[in-house]
């Protein structure tokens, strides 16, 4: 009894893209189309085939490396039983027609006197093609929230035809190329191909007596308004989406989606850290060496923080809840209020005494990472010298 891996030529452990690989070589190798009256490349192309459609598919090929070919017989969809492998060149060429990514069971019925006759326009049903729009907001408008109003045009159906095309009750035939199908045959060599019907464009009807309107295209162009809802915390680069203000379906298909990517214009005082908010607050350096407190604006109105005796440059404050709302409805961050000290510039003369009298008293302990600088240079030094 053959090996499916084996007849694929391939490791036990082989991937599936590996399996693919090696079965499309195969069977362009042993196609029928490829060896007319050949009935060892028939035999070959439907071992091949058979082999595949276990190992392709991840529980039959568990099953099979379990219990061996009695054990995806019938579970694996062959007619013939526990391990009786195809019985008929159609399953093979369904399985080849898969693997090259062909059109699967509705190809083939129209090969095997299947049911695609009269599908008409049911069965091309197709959305609408979105939209994207880009929309720019400040950042006090992201911050809160805000509703905006959009202008879009977008193919809608025809009101004057209803979307079917035509006015008259009779307007619409089968096409007589496909025959209602949408789609027509065409070989290519040792390969079958469903196509488009370029006669209907796909529908399987055509149109005889068009609406004035749209003139036969079921649709027209026309500019809508749409208010879009910004939700509070909003940040640039992300997208929300509209469903159902793209543009109209196919075949009574749904309409497609409006994408809003959204920008959010950067703040003279605040800027973002997710859902947090930066403040940078400069401060003199009397201010910082003897304390203060400072009034601070927030989305809200605006706060006292308290500023430490001694506090150092770059500190950072924290007033809890301050911050941006969570745009998922997930609390609010928080004001960080960055301190920034700034040194005293274009001193006058008195000021100069007072600086110089001030650094004259200043003792270490009035400076400790001064203190500690000086220290590991010393040290650093010493090791020079060793």
């Amino acid at each position: 009894m053959s090996d499916y891996y084996d007849t694929l030529g391939v490791s036990r452990d082989a991937t599936s893209d590996e399996v693919k690989k090696a079965y499309r070589k195969q069977a362009v190798k042993y196609h029928p189309d490829k060896n007319p009256g050949d009935a060892e490349a028939e035999q070959k192309f439907k071992e091949i085939s058979e082999a595949y459609e276990v190992l392709s598919d991840q529980q039959k090929r568990e099953m099979y490396d379990r219990y061996g070919k009695e054990g995806v017989g019938a579970g694996a969809g062959f007619p013939g039983g526990a391990g009786g492998g195809f019985s008929s060149m159609e399953e093979a060429l369904r399985t080849f027609m898969g693997a090259f990514g062909g059109g699967g069971d509705s190809l083939f019925d129209s090969f095997f006197g299947g049911g695609m006759q009269g599908g008409g326009r049911d069965h091309l049903a197709r959305k609408g093609v979105s939209k994207k729009v880009a929309l720019t907001v400040s950042f006090t408008e992201a911050a809160k929230g805000i509703e905006k109003e959009l202008a879009v045009t977008n193919w809608v159906a025809c009101g004057g035809c209803g979307g079917r095309g035509t006015k008259s009750s009779d307007g619409v035939k089968t096409c007589t190329r496909c025959r209602g199908s949408g789609q027509v045959v065409q070989s290519h060599g040792f390969f079958s191909m469903a196509m488009a019907c370029s006669d209907c464009q796909g529908e399987g009807k055509v149109i005889t007596d068009p609406c004035s309107e749209c003139r036969g295209q079921q649709k027209v162009k026309k500019k809508q308004n749409v208010t879009v809802r910004i939700p509070a915390g909003i940040d640039s680069d992300m997208r929300l989406k509209l469903t159902g203000y793209g543009d109209a379906g196919e075949g009574g298909g749904p309409s497609g989606d409006l994408y809003v990517f959204v920008t959010v214009k950067p703040h003279d005082l605040f800027k973002r850290e997710g859902d947090h908010l930066i403040l940078d607050l400069p401060i003199g350096f009397a201010e910082a060496a003897l304390g203060c407190k400072k009034e601070i604006p927030t989305l809200s109105g605006s706060c006292r923080v308290s500023i430490a005796e001694g506090i150092q440059h770059g500190k950072v404050l924290r007033v809890r809840n301050e911050g941006l709302p969570n745009v998922h409805g997930r609390g609010r961050g928080d004001l960080l209020v960055h301190v920034i000290i700034e040194t005293p510039t274009k001193l006058n003369e008195r000021q100069k005494e007072l600086m110089k009298e001030f650094g004259d008293l200043e003792q270490q302990h009035n400076q400790p990472k001064k203190r500690s600088f000086l220290e590991k240079i010393r040290s650093f030094f010493k090791e020079l010298s060793v």
